[in-house]
């Protein structure tokens, strides 16, 4: 087969929000682009797809009011919103297996136990205030706090384990989706700086605040729209050839030549492209020390939204449960229920050791203990594994080990050479959102735009 050969300004790897922003931003610039996606879709960790009848949200899908730059995108690119189902009581279930109906952000917890997640959430909050997300290595006592795990300093600051237990909650399994011994206190306040606060972090009426009719994934399938023949599907980069000159990117068909190159992809999977010559040795470092979490998505869709009927939003949380949380992800205009769960770090494991059908038999047996026994009957039920997805190896983003932010964050956004590098893995506001992604996308159009003496269209403080 006679190999393709393109020339182009700038060569986009990956067609992820990222990448797709990059993209459009530096051809309105007036650059010359093509963005080659290693799959057979774009919209990398946003998709959005019909199982058995089901629209479900495989990937990402929350917006929540601080994500400035994903709003500005879903209007632009005419998309609307409709709000996450929230009425009626949440529920919790405690260490000793009990569930409890209640309203607000705080746990029905026992009032010593209440007062200590009051007074943690009040000391984070002060302590995130601090970090600038952009540049969480600058804060104060930024190294002390990157080598002491998370756990540990929960351990350190109260002896009540069922505060701890929360407070872990909603920076390990819910977002890292990593054990809380597993990364540093650092990294934790970065999640929370990222969200605007810990208080944001914790509030799911913020954080999970609406949907988009459609679908999430209608943000990079309209963005590649856009770039029409320009995106390309099925060329997964195998080499980049580097230098002063530019770059040259190889797939098995084709070939482009350009003075630019973003890798807009999880930095975990930089290992899959061979770089010539290699890049520098303080990369290889950086990237030893970056790691995906796990997390299964569980969507289980039933007949009617039964749980409303017992005057339940379905907002359930339990870090003694193997989901430990979960909510109403109903569609929009649609009669029937959907419940959307997650199985993360450690117990995600567990279940994968067992077969599909027990695997199932045990999720939707874990429902059941915050819905009653009608969840152990969806008419469908699908999980999302991006731990073994191809091109993504895990959710739902990289985050460092212990040490590794204060050491090697500045560094992460650092191109070398010709090449640059954007995802949501690296944005500090949004970091892991497609709103991170956005604004990481905006942030190397820029930077490329002004180094080719070209106006730039996206003000680099937008990132």
């Amino acid at each position: 087969m006679t190999e393709q050969e393109l020339s182009r300004d700038v060569v986009v790897v990956g067609a992820g929000a990222a990448g797709l922003t990059a993209a459009n931003e530096l051809r309105k610039a007036g650059l010359s682009v093509v963005v080659l996606e290693a799959r057979d879709r774009v919209g990398g960790r946003l998709w959005t797809d019909e199982i058995e009848g089901a629209m479900l949200e495989i990937g990402g899908q929350w917006v929540s009011p601080d994500q400035d730059a994903l709003i500005e995108t879903l209007a632009d690119l005419g998309l609307e919103t409709y709000s996450r189902y929230r009425e009626g009581d949440s529920v919790y279930i405690n260490r000793a297996g009990e569930l409890t109906r209640f309203t607000g952000d705080i746990f029905p917890v026992a009032p010593e136990t209440e007062k200590e997640l009051v007074r943690l959430i009040d000391k984070l909050d002060a302590m995130v205030a601090t970090v600038d997300p952009d540049r969480p290595w600058e804060a104060p006592d930024a190294e002390a706090l990157d080598s002491i795990s998370f756990e540990q300093w929960l351990i350190n600051e109260t002896d009540d384990q069922e505060a701890r237990d929360n407070i872990a909650l909603f920076i390990g399994p819910a977002m890292l989706t990593k054990p809380a011994h597993a990364f540093s206190t650092l990294q934790a306040l970065l999640m929370a700086a990222s969200a605007g606060s810990f208080t944001n972090l914790v509030d799911a009426d913020f954080i999970l605040d609406k949907r988009v009719v459609g679908g999430l994934q209608q943000v990079p399938l309209r963005l590649a729209e856009r770039l029409g023949d320009d995106v390309l599907l099925n060329q997964p980069v195998r080499t980049l050839e580097w230098g002063d000159d530019g770059v040259v990117a190889h797939t098995d068909t084709l070939t482009v030549r350009a003075r630019h190159a973003i890798l807009a992809l999880a930095p975990v999977l930089y290992n899959r492209v061979s770089f010539v010559p290699a890049l520098p040795r303080r990369q290889h470092q950086l990237h030893q020390h970056l790691s995906m979490g796990f997390v299964i998505k569980v969507h289980a869709v039933y007949e009617r939204p039964f749980w409303r009927e017992q005057g339940l939003s379905a907002t359930a949380f339990s870090p003694y449960e193997l989901c430990h949380e979960a909510y109403d992800n109903t569609n929009h205009g649609d009669d029937r229920g959907t419940l959307v769960g997650f199985v993360s770090d450690k117990n995600a494991d567990g279940v994968f050791a067992l077969s599909a059908e027990e695997r199932k038999e045990r999720i939707l047996e874990s429902l059941s203990h915050y819905y009653g026994p009608e969840a152990k009957n969806p008419v469908v039920y699908y999980e999302s594994d991006w731990g073994s997805e191809e091109w993504t190896r895990g959710a739902y983003a990289a985050s460092f080990d212990l040490g590794g932010l204060h050491r090697y964050g500045a560094d992460l956004r650092t191109p070398v050479g010709p090449i640059h590098f954007a995802c949501s893995d690296m944005a500090g506001a949004g970091y892991q959102h497609v709103d991170g992604a956005i604004r990481m996308g905006r942030l190397v159009a820029s930077q490329i735009a002004e180094t080719s003496g070209v106006a730039a269209v996206a003000e680099a403080s937008r990132a």
